[in-house]
């Protein structure tokens, strides 16, 4: 468990810890709507590939609630889910769950809506502790480990991704420790999981996401892991902007590069990274620092969310089942027969 709730849900309201104002404040978003909650995924008050799936999971919830159970309405309303955010597969995977409920159900769909998100929200809970069983077992004791954005609580139904390793790996007296990057334009790796390790204890430094690679010459560092929010058939991973620099120079200093991801973020549906939609936001993300502007007006911005780190730089691709290493077509194809 963790000292904090990222996402839950009751009748009529599903709640969000607002991670647009961490680490000053903790504030808990009452969303009444499920306008409400695609804001929220829109302007990342959640986020996280998993967190959003289970978030889309309560908001397909939330409007059976609100529409009394009506079929059309809830469609509707998954429609405009489904497009918050383009990139995160688990999204879509989360509501083609919350569909196959709906069609299953012949009577009023609320009870039966209401019982799947928790189920999504549990199992997520459990694939979270494998995840971070596994991804332990790569780390040695002494671990200098480098991590890149936020694959934490805040990103997950229960103790994240590639976090779940670092926690795991501490919890286990393995005395490691970690660099995190800053992970620009919107500092996820400064705010947010520099304020998960404090939360655990974990020692880490922060680092700029520019000092990566003289950092790992500096610091001997043992390895990388990161996240993802979808990796394709070839074993192409799509993460945070900054991985695929991340992992060029993790291959240029002989560190390992581990990706550690539930079976939902794998998209056997896109043969590589070049089919997975990047999403691109504001350049006012880039331009301004909270508000605060750092470049002078008129500046045009080009601001990728994410980037592909080709599966050639991924040393092994952790999931509940166990550690992958390439071909990943293959390993993909022995634990997950069928797709």
């Amino acid at each position: 468990m963790t000292p904090y709730e990222t996402v839950s849900y009751e009748p009529g309201v599903v709640r969000l810890l607002d991670q647009t104002q961490l680490p000053a404040r903790i504030t808990t978003l009452h969303c009444t709507t499920v306008q409400h909650v695609i804001d929220a995924i829109v302007r990342l008050s959640v986020r996280g590939a998993p967190a959003i799936g289970v978030t889309a999971a309560y908001g397909t919830a939330l409007a059976s609630d609100v529409s009394g159970g009506d079929r059309t309405a809830i469609e509707a309303h998954m429609r405009n889910l489904r497009t918050a955010r383009p990139t995160a597969v688990n999204l879509g995977w989360a509501l083609d769950r919350m569909q196959v409920v709906l069609n299953d159900t012949q009577a009023d769909p609320t009870a039966a809506l209401r019982a799947e998100a928790h189920r999504i929200h549990e199992e997520d809970r459990a694939l979270c502790e494998r995840l971070g069983a596994h991804g332990a077992s790569l780390l040695p004791e002494g671990a200098v480990v480098m991590t890149h954005c936020n694959t934490g609580a805040l990103a997950t139904g229960g103790i994240g991704t590639a976090f779940a390793a670092l926690l795991t790996a501490h919890r286990q007296g393995k005395n490691i420790s970690v660099i995190a990057n800053e992970t620009r334009p919107l500092q996820q790796g400064a705010r947010l999981t520099m304020w998960e390790l404090q939360q655990h204890g974990i020692p880490a430094t922060l680092v700029c996401d520019g000092a990566a690679g003289w950092t790992m010459l500096k610091k001997n560092v043992s390895a990388v892991i990161v996240g993802s929010d979808r990796v394709a058939a070839n074993g192409d991973v799509a993460n945070k902007i900054g991985t695929y620099p991340v992992a060029v120079l993790a291959a240029r200093h002989g560190i390992p590069f581990y990706v550690s991801i539930p079976y939902s973020t794998l998209d056997m549906t896109v043969p590589t990274g070049a089919d997975i939609p990047i999403e691109e936001r504001a350049a006012e993300e880039v331009t301004a620092v909270q508000g605060h502007a750092v470049a002078p007006e008129g500046t045009q911005a080009y601001n990728p969310a994410f980037d592909i780190t080709p599966a050639d730089l991924v040393t092994a691709i952790v999931t509940e089942r166990g550690i992958m290493r390439p071909p990943y077509p293959a390993a993909f194809a022995a634990s997950y027969p069928g797709g």
